[in-house]
């Protein structure tokens, strides 16, 4: 009967049985592995002495964050697993319902009773021990929504325009020369993304509308949409960007500490002033593990933002560069997967989610450092964040659910 069974299977369940890409899943263990014995290091001082009683209650417990991490370290491998063995084509449909239930979630968190506000802003739900921040399931919704429909570009076009639309007529000229430039096709993703950003913005979360715009720009572009739609939509955003820095004060503080941080050293300039003194006394090989200073007490957010600065201090110059080694071996191979998937929805979905965590790290890091200014961006794998790592290692299962079909002839 099992034999049986097995021949009766239809190609595409027969596809998504296929082996999954070994050294993508290698990759992401190991940097959850690492992630999770770096936040111990990180985390047990400001847990212990409890830092935070009024944002979190640790109760002196010098292991509550790396419990709480690994938990959700362990449910979302298991939920990457699960993700990978389905057939990702499964994504179409859900895409539009993952959209809409994010936009929803998002406008909760103003419920009161449901919302939960922590560091000045509401961006949180609680849901008695659950906790977790709806904007990352919007990140996830965006990517499938834009991979979903553009991946249909090539297979679905229309008859000739010159039977669409009316040239007699004024308004069918219009809509003929809109279309011809593409702007009719981009009006769904248009206020998708406007309604997510929108939300988001009623949050006060920068970093997310940053992210959001960074995964919905990177299956654009690689879906092939003319080059002239993102230097329009750069100088659309980039206009945004400076009237919000240039009206917002607290934006205004952000860039003056990023040029100078001793101009307010013992207030915003003091994270910035820590984080690169845990970094150059790391020097070449480090403190060695556990044995980081600045975690105790003299850097904030050591466990969450700046997690990168104790991992600097105790492994060093060499052990900075092994894992931005590894991030970038793991977004290479991201890439590769993509540009080898079955066809154009599997390409743009790995294109989206690897864009997404390329940009994670290469911001975080960037702001540790010095080179870019504060986002409030966190490091994937390593920073602490339950709903971020469950989303992160389930994004990692959409990959390889991908990557199961790859040994399959090409489909539009």
């Amino acid at each position: 009967m099992a034999r049986k069974a097995k021949r009766d299977l239809t190609i595409e369940q027969k596809l998504a049985r296929g082996p999954i890409d070994l050294p993508f899943l290698a990759l992401v263990m190991l940097l959850t592995g690492i992630g999770l014995i770096t936040l111990l290091s990180a985390s047990f001082p400001s847990a212990m002495y409890n830092l935070s009683p009024n944002v979190t209650d640790t109760g002196g417990d010098p292991l509550y964050y790396f419990i709480r991490q690994a938990r959700f370290a362990a449910v979302g491998v298991v939920a990457m697993f699960i993700i990978s063995k389905i057939d990702y084509q499964q994504f179409r449909w859900m895409s539009v319902f993952v959209l809409i239930g994010s936009i929803v979630l998002m406008l909760l968190v103003f419920v009161p009773g449901i919302g939960k506000t922590g560091g000045g802003a509401t961006r949180w739900i609680k849901l008695g021990p659950v906790r977790f921040q709806p904007s990352e399931i919007a990140k996830v919704g965006i990517i499938l929504y834009f991979a979903a429909g553009l991946s249909k570009r090539n297979s679905q076009l229309g008859p000739p325009l010159e039977k669409k639309w009316n040239r007699r007529t004024l308004l069918g000229r219009t809509c003929e020369r809109l279309d011809r430039i593409g702007f009719l096709e981009l009006i769904p993703y248009g206020i998708a993304l406007v309604a997510v950003l929108g939300v988001i913005a009623l949050q006060g979360h920068m970093s997310a509308m940053v992210l959001v715009v960074v995964a919905a720009g990177s299956v654009l572009f690689a879906a092939g949409i003319r080059l002239g739609w993102f230097a329009a939509g750069g100088a659309l955003v980039g206009a945004a960007l400076w009237f919000i820095i240039t009206q917002t004060d607290y934006m205004k503080a952000r860039i003056d500490i990023w040029h100078d941080p001793s101009v307010d050293p013992l207030g915003n300039g003091y994270q910035p002033l820590q984080g690169r003194i845990a970094i150059g006394s790391g020097g070449l090989l480090g403190v060695g593990l556990g044995n980081s200073r600045q975690k105790y007490m003299f850097l904030p957010e050591e466990h969450n933002d700046y997690i990168f600065s104790i991992w600097c201090e105790e492994m060093g110059l060499v052990g900075a560069v092994v894992l931005m080694a590894l991030f970038a071996l793991l977004i290479i191979r991201g890439f590769w997967l993509a540009l080898h998937a079955r066809d154009r929805f599997g390409t743009l979905l790995i294109v989206g989610i690897m864009s997404l965590f390329a940009f994670q790290v290469f911001f975080n890091i960037g702001v540790v450092t010095g080179f870019l200014p504060p986002t409030g961006i966190s490091l994937p794998f390593f920073s602490y964040g339950g709903t971020a790592l469950m989303i992160t290692l389930g994004e990692m299962g959409m990959v390889l659910s991908v990557s199961r079909q790859i040994a399959a002839p090409k489909a539009e």
